[in-house]
């Protein structure tokens, strides 16, 4: 995985509530077992109608150009529905490395760490604010000091993560980099055990 640090970018908002796996990406485009390529799916029933590429909805902010970056900014509870960890993939893979939301559910939050992606949960009025930004605002994610600051206003806010997938985030490790980097530790223990 890659590491992260620290994102500066710009923001695509999504507010719409209970946005499930379905939603992120949906159940006929699971045929696959790598990661790759998932992004070009994502949300396709709200990017497409009547899933053709050719005709793109232009209401929905991942087709509109004034909205980019590696911030994914969502209404409360997104990641809800069937354990589905292709809808990290698709995250992941169409290029954003955050996403923001006032309520994660608890399987897709595990899922994105596990892919490098660093769900951010925050208050709703903290939410709100983000959504009253236009389309040029930066937002800072700060993963060493666990902050999120929308830099057109200063306004901050502190959020939590689990400090064993902290430590992974930041090194790009998955579980078995994460073992190998203490293996020095796990063999002097071996040793003076024995």
């Amino acid at each position: 995985m890659k590491a992260l640090t620290t994102i500066q970018s710009r923001f695509v908002p999504i507010n719409i509530e209970n946005i499930d796996t379905d939603q992120i990406i949906p159940a006929r485009f699971l045929k696959a077992t790598t990661k790759e390529g998932f992004g070009k799916n994502l949300f396709r029933d709200w990017r497409y109608v009547n899933d053709n590429e050719a005709m793109p909805r232009p209401e929905f902010a991942l087709n509109q150009s004034q909205y980019s970056g590696e911030i994914l900014v969502a209404g409360k509870n997104f990641g809800c529905g069937s354990s589905r960890e292709h809808a990290a993939w698709s995250i992941l893979d169409y290029g954003f490395r955050v996403v923001v939301s006032s309520f994660f559910a608890d399987i897709f939050k595990n899922n994105a760490l596990n892919n490098g992606v660093l769900p951010v949960q925050v208050s709703d009025a903290f939410l709100e604010k983000i959504f009253a930004q236009g389309p040029s605002t930066e937002l800072l994610v700060n993963l060493e000091k666990q902050t999120i600051t929308i830099l057109a206003t200063n306004e901050s806010e502190s959020f939590e993560i689990n400090s064993y997938k902290k430590t992974c985030l930041l090194n790009g490790y998955d579980d078995i980099d994460y073992l190998l980097s203490i293996k020095p530790a796990i063999e002097k223990f071996e040793t003076e055990r024995g």
